[in-house]
C-alpha cells in the first residue's frame, strides 16, 4: 500500500488513479491528521508527501517519521511546487529519498515510485570485501573490526558500490541510483560523500577507487 498526503484534490485524484491503474494500490489523504490516523492502522510501503499542507508542513512530518523507529526506514518521495535547489536540499537533508517538483508527469512519478521500491526492498545478505562489511538489514558497517557510523546516503552509496564490486559508476549514475533524482550540476555531492566515506572507513577507505574521467568503483585492498 502506498500513501499519498496531498491537499490538492485534483492532484490527489490524478496520482491515485495513476498508481492504482499501474498495479500499485494507493490511498490518499487531504490533511496530516487523516494521514496520522491511517498510519496508526497500517504503515505503508512508500509515502508520497507534499510540503505545503494545512495543519502541518511536510518537512515537519518528514522529520517526525524519520525520528520514529516504526517509520525511520519508510521510503518517502516529496511532492511540491517549490523547485529551487534550496528546497530540494532541505527535503533530502531531512530524510526524503526522492523529490518530484510539480507539475510532474504521471509516468515519471510511477517510474520514481517503482525505482524507490526496488531500492528499498529488504535484503538480509551481508556484503563483505576484505576487512569491510555492510549489513543491509541492520544498516551496520564494520571496518577493520570496528563499527562505523554513516549517514543514510553514505550508507546507501557504500552498499551500492559493494554490491556491484568492480563496476565503475559515473557521478550522474550514482546521483540517480542513490539519491533517486536528477540533480544536474550537483555532481560534487557525490565527491563530497566519497571523500567523507574514505575518511570514516580508515584503511578500508582505499577500497573506494577513483576512475579518472569516469567515476568510482570499489574493490578489495589488493585490487
Amino acid at each position: 500500500m502506498i500513501y499519498l498526503l496531498e491537499d490538492d484534490s485534483g492532484i490527489r485524484s490524478l496520482v491515485l488513479y495513476a498508481l492504482n491503474n499501474s498495479g500499485l494500490p494507493a490511498e490518499g489523504f487531504e490533511t496530516p491528521s487523516e494521514f496520522y490516523e491511517a498510519l496508526r492502522r497500517q504503515i505503508p510501503e512508500l509515502l508520497l508527501l507534499d510540503i505545503m499542507l494545512p495543519e502541518e508542513d511536510g518537512l515537519s512530518i518528514l522529520r517526525k517519521l524519520r525520528s520514529s523507529p516504526a517509520t525511520r526506514k519508510l521510503p518517502i518521495i516529496m511532492l511540491t511546487a517549490k523547485g529551487t535547489e534550496y528546497d530540494k536540499v532541505a527535503g533530502l537533508d531531512s530524510g526524503a529519498d526522492d523529490y518530484v517538483t510539480k507539475p510532474f508527469g504521471a509516468m515519471e512519478l510511477i517510474s520514481r515510485v517503482r525505482a524507490l521500491l526496488r531500492r528499498s526492498a529488504p535484503s538480509e545478505e551481508e556484503v563483505c570485501i576484505g576487512a569491510l562489511s555492510v549489513n543491509p538489514e541492520r544498516r551496520e558497517v564494520t571496518a577493520d573490526g570496528s563499527p562505523v557510523t554513516l549517514t543514510m546516503k553514505e550508507f546507501d552509496l557504500l552498499l551500492m558500490l559493494m554490491r556491484n564490486r568492480g563496476k565503475v559508476y559515473s557521478r550522474d549514475e550514482l546521483l540517480s541510483e542513490v539519491w533517486g533524482y536528477d540533480f544536474k550540476g550537483e555532481s560534487r555531492t557525490v565527491d563530497v560523500h566519497i571523500r567523507t566515506l574514505r575518511a570514516k572507513l580508515g584503511n578500508c577507505g582505499d577500497m573506494i577507487q577513483t576512475v579518472r574521467g569516469v567515476g568510482y568503483r570499489i574493490g578489495a585492498d589488493n585490487d
